[in-house]
């Protein structure tokens, strides 16, 4: 036979061979996916599978933290998350000076002679302030972890605008209280300085205690140091948008366990009080003039997905699928087989009445079935409590643990003025 021939038939032989290996190859792995979840080695070589929930904490539950509470951004729900974990726990709750109300005392700079002495020294902190980071830390002890939320800009606008239409002066001057009318020549109706300024204009990066009038457009370096300064502080910066799934990485972080980010969504608008959706036109003129907010959001919107990503999306979604599930069966546990958010007027337990910011404005809540009593009931009502309500509970029972029920209130080396009373907490 020619060498030609020769060579041909040993190549058409070993491409034969690749053949048959890869189809073996290929059946071998095939057989290895079907009987993997009785290989023990099985996840190290598919990372996608996650661990059970059940053993996914692998360390002790964290118990100092320190939440940002940020307004317009479902703060009022993670807050409920922390105070009933706190109490779970006989954790003690940082808790504003009566003279604050319910917030330490925003919109000023924070300060540690805010918090009510018998809240101190605190583990867990998650009511309203403007950002201080000494003053905090001062107050916090060693370890504490620093969270925060935001809110996507133009929807958070719109929410701020609504809520706070008859308290920011900004906002009273525009003619309809129309939101179009506002972000067409917003300089018309903006005047910085004045009480309540900061909520029409950069409210993030205000709460987080940046200057909400420096412009990124004029002063870029300004925006990445405020950024800088957040990722040196807080350890996970949540999404409000993603809520679900910034509970989970919260839960990570912190050691817990599903049952302890289990929610009911406290503070939410009716329909008739909120856009369906902001045109495309309005988000961006809001974005425009809050332009700090914008580009924090931005930053920080993309780290969170490059931590979800980290973290494996596929189990961050399982996860977050699961608590889903598990917020549903309680919700139905708790408010019965069809649970509704409902107007205040419609709410008959008094303390799950959720304050109203004013007549244009319906805030929502949940309300106890009838003829119900006992250690469930309680966890339910502390689900659905609003923050006024749960913060002046906590301060009460914290006085009682301190031995403080007969004393008179303390007065301050250094006392806040004492804020207008019409404006409650926002959210």
């Amino acid at each position: 036979m020619p060498p030609i021939l020769q060579r041909l038939q040993q190549a058409t032989k070993m491409s034969r061979r690749k053949i048959l290996l890869l189809v073996l190859g290929c059946s071998t792995l095939s057989l290895l996916i079907h009987q993997g979840a009785q290989l023990s080695w099985y996840p190290k070589l598919f990372p996608l599978s996650c661990p059970p929930l059940q053993d996914s904490p692998p360390r002790p539950k964290h118990m100092t933290v320190a939440f940002l509470k940020t307004h317009k951004t479902a703060g009022t729900t993670v807050q409920n998350i922390l105070f009933r974990f706190a109490e779970r726990h006989n954790l003690t709750v940082a808790l504003p000076h009566p003279s604050c109300e319910h917030q330490f005392c925003y919109p000023r700079n924070f300060s540690a002679h805010f918090v009510h002495p018998a809240t101190r020294p605190p583990h867990v902190l998650a009511s309203h302030l403007r950002f201080d980071r000494a003053e905090l830390q001062r107050l916090m002890p060693p370890g504490t972890v620093y969270v925060t939320i935001l809110r996507e800009p133009a929807a958070m606008f719109e929410s701020l605008f609504s809520y706070y239409n008859q308290y920011c002066p900004a906002f009273r001057r525009v003619p309809n209280a129309s939101l179009e009318a506002f972000l067409r020549a917003p300089e018309a109706y903006y005047r910085a300085g004045e009480h309540f300024a900061m909520f029409a204009h950069n409210t993030l990066a205000y709460d987080l205690g940046g200057d909400n009038e420096r412009s990124p457009r004029d002063d870029a370096a300004y925006l990445a140091g405020l950024i800088r300064q957040v990722e040196e502080v807080f350890s996970l910066v949540m999404i409000a948008e993603y809520f679900d799934e910034s509970l989970v990485l919260l839960r990570r972080l912190l050691a817990w366990d599903l049952d302890d980010v289990l929610y009911a969504r406290l503070n939410a608008r009716a329909a008739s009080s909120r856009l369906a959706a902001i045109p495309a036109a309005l988000a961006r003129a809001a974005r425009a003039w809050n332009a700090l907010d914008a580009g924090l959001y931005d930053h920080f919107n993309a780290t969170f997905w490059r931590r979800v990503a980290s973290a494996g999306r596929a189990c961050v979604e399982r996860e977050a699928r699961e608590l889903r599930e598990a917020r549903e069966r309680l919700l139905r546990r708790c408010f019965g087989d069809e649970p509704v958010l409902r107007p205040a007027a419609q709410i008959r337990t008094k303390q799950l009445q959720p304050w109203q910011p004013s007549r244009k404005v319906d805030i929502m809540g949940y309300d106890l079935p009838s003829g119900h009593a006992g250690p469930a009931t309680e966890a339910c009502l502390k689900l659905a409590m609003p923050e006024v309500q749960y913060s002046s509970y906590l301060l009460r029972k914290q006085k009682r643990r301190g031995g403080m029920r007969l004393r008179p209130e303390p007065v301050l080396d250094n006392p806040p003025p004492r804020p207008i009373r019409a404006l409650r907490p926002g959210h």
